[in-house]
């Protein structure tokens, strides 16, 4: 994607941000892991870039000779000054909190030929389970390893974009992925792989086999459901085989009765995707050990507002809709 000097002129100013727009939100969910508040964060994106590159200021819109890095910089800082405000309504999320839920059209890493950027919303590294891992890190830490493991920036771009020395990033950089490659292993099975054994564990789940599902899951494997105060969920997370078994086999007894099951790629993963009354009512990932053989990690989202944008038999990535006029608002999750 070329970054040249923008045109001046609202029309211009608009095109130039609308082109980058689904950059800037990949980046900002990956930073957030919610989409109110990346839209949010776009919104504030795109009034800072329309208050410096906007009508009747032509000569300051001709001095941004590269509209994408300057986004991307407005779109970070926009977003690490959110992370406080979530940061507290977190304090009072009633059980575990999850990151929200996007559909992803087909399997992880972008296609030949695409633009990085671009398919980072399908790449592994923004899987559910790694957002969950993403969450120990410090807003600044998760800043750099975004930019630099997910899209590729260099240190010394990533300083500029922080207004940090590099040597400060490279720091950050080293601590975030060393935490993180202790939390989350770098192999990762094949897709296929990886869409037949969930569908063999929802078979068993959802079929209440338990003797199935005691085969399918790791020893130490946890079920993360989040319910947000407004639907069925565990306060905390189950771990342990034989329990978390269990407890998926009485949600699928007690949930079965009138639900629509569809297999979906969720984050570039595979999923299920349950709707009630062609309505959102849940969604469960699973992540498997590193051998890929059994599950190992399962999380279950049922809290409506993280489904709301979720919709039956369509695809795609859930990205913030902006054009010159402001988006609709949607509540924080």
């Amino acid at each position: 994607m070329a970054d040249n000097r923008t045109p001046a002129g609202p029309d211009a100013a608009t095109r130039a941000f609308l082109d980058h727009r689904e950059l800037l939100f990949a980046v900002v969910y990956n930073m957030l892991g919610t989409v109110a508040d990346s839209e949010d964060v776009l919104q504030e994106t795109w009034l800072s870039w329309t208050g410096r590159s906007g009508a009747g200021d032509a000569g300051r819109a001709a001095r941004i000779e590269h509209p994408r890095a300057y986004l991307v910089r407005i779109a970070v800082r926009h977003a690490l000054a959110r992370r406080e405000p979530i940061a507290r309504r977190r304090e009072t999320y009633v059980g575990p909190w999850l990151p929200e839920p996007l559909l992803t059209e087909g399997p992880p890493g972008p296609a030949s030929g695409e633009d990085a950027s671009e398919g980072a919303v399908r790449a592994e590294s923004v899987s559910l389970a790694m957002l969950v891992v993403l969450e120990t890190l410090t807003p600044l830490e998760r800043a750099v390893f975004v930019l630099h493991e997910v899209f590729g920036y260099a240190h010394t771009e990533i300083a500029d974009i922080l207004g940090r020395s590099p040597a400060a990033v490279r720091q950050l950089a080293h601590r975030a992925r060393s935490h993180v490659r202790a939390r989350r292993p770098r192999y990762q099975a094949h897709p296929r792989v990886r869409r037949q054994a969930t569908e063999r564990f929802v078979a068993a789940a959802l079929g209440g086999d338990l003797g199935a599902l005691l085969e399918i899951l790791a020893p130490e494997a946890t079920l993360w459901t989040d319910g947000g105060g407004k639907a069925q969920a565990a306060p905390r997370p189950i771990r342990g085989r034989e329990k978390v078994a269990r407890a998926l086999t009485g949600y699928a007894a007690r949930s079965a009765a009138g639900l629509e099951f569809q297999h979906r790629d969720v984050n570039g993963d595979a999923a299920v995707v349950v709707f009630e009354d062609g309505s959102p009512h849940a969604v469960m990932v699973m992540d498997l050990d590193p051998d890929g053989e059994r599950v190992s990690e399962v999380y279950l989202v049922t809290n409506p507002d993280k489904l709301a944008t979720l919709e039956p038999g369509e695809p795609r990535i859930q990205g913030a809709r902006l054009s010159g006029t402001p988006v609709e608002r949607r509540p924080a999750r």
